[in-house]
């Protein structure tokens, strides 16, 4: 078994066109409980004939984003890269087919046909296929290259499920409905359309009307954490966006630069360093006073919001704060 380069998991999004970064689309759908885990929608007309079945959908370089790294934020995706040349990936997405069947939903089989979608086998480091790669949290967990037998796969599942039970809320509810009703999907929500028009203005990049259309719902609903979450990562994704190629670099030659130091420690969010941009930020608290160490601490306040409350590194980061300030 081998486990893909870590470098692997800031760059993946970023080699997908119109792909939010991976930590950017994890603290987005964390922070809003109305998203749910749902079934695969059908193939669409034309589309290779590799997936089917409930759980299984069949995956393009414009899907990757909510097919794969947005589903895996609810249950595991375990990727079945392949190709239609290869006699190894027609004897292996069958058994995957199988036993994503056999699931009930507590992961799903994403099939790439690495020909049609190659910036998704290159992301991948794609040498040779078949590859079969695990995806949760929207993070590649592991990798296993080849055709392996059926058992072998089994347990790999299997080993994964029983790792992430706790941490991936999907997981449970697809347990508990397959328990109580053979796996048939719960009733879905009706839409809020005021958070269907935040969410159309974000996908097109129209941040100010986003971040205005969840202003207008917090003027009515003060408490409403959903909103409150959004605004967060509407106002941090317009920020990151902004930020130059060269924006840590600057930072680490101007320590005494405050908004240097702010702008640095979005990017180093946006690619997954979530330690390095805490630590940056309270190392700015502790060396500044008055109104530029009230701006650090507010901005990295606003960054904590991006994160679920139980996040170890969002805990360990409020102490080290309170140690800086006191």
């Amino acid at each position: 078994m081998t486990r893909p380069d870590r470098r692997q998991n800031a760059a993946l999004s970023a080699a997908l066109a119109g792909a939010v970064d991976l930590s950017a689309v994890k603290a987005r759908a964390e922070a809003t409980s109305r998203q749910q885990s749902r079934p695969a929608a059908p193939s669409a007309p034309g589309s290779a004939p590799a997936a089917s079945g409930e759980w299984v959908v069949e995956v393009s370089e414009a899907t990757f984003q909510q097919d794969v790294l947005e589903r895996s934020l609810q249950v595991p995706v375990i990727v079945d890269l392949r190709a239609s040349w290869s006699e190894e990936s027609q004897q292996l997405s069958p058994v995957l087919q199988r036993l994503s069947s056999e699931s009930n939903g507590t992961w799903v089989l994403a099939s790439v046909d690495i020909d049609a979608n190659p910036r998704i086998a290159q992301a991948f480091g794609v040498q040779s296929v078949p590859m079969t790669v695990a995806i949760a949290g929207g993070q590649v967990l592991d990798g296993i290259p080849g055709l392996q037998p059926e058992p072998q796969l089994r347990q790999w599942i299997g080993s994964l499920i029983e790792a992430l039970r706790d941490r991936l809320p999907g997981i449970k509810a697809a347990e508990e409905r397959a328990a109580a009703g053979g796996g048939a999907a719960e009733a879905e929500q009706p839409e809020d359309p005021r958070f269907t028009e935040a969410e159309d203005a974000f996908e097109r990049g129209d941040y100010a009307a986003a971040e205005a259309a969840y202003e207008q719902i917090l003027s009515v609903e003060p408490a409403n954490e959903d909103a409150k979450a959004a605004l967060a990562q509407v106002r941090f994704t317009a920020r990151a966006e902004q930020a130059g190629s060269g924006a840590v670099a600057t930072a680490d030659a101007n320590p005494d630069d405050v908004d240097a130091q702010l702008t640095a420690a979005d990017v180093e969010i946006a690619e997954q360093r979530v330690d390095e941009a805490f630590a940056r930020l309270i190392e700015t608290v502790r060396r500044t006073a008055g109104e530029d160490r009230d701006r650090a601490r507010q901005h990295l306040v606003g960054l904590f919001e991006l994160f679920p409350a139980d996040d170890q590194r969002v805990a360990l980061a409020r102490r080290n704060l309170a140690s800086a300030l006191f």
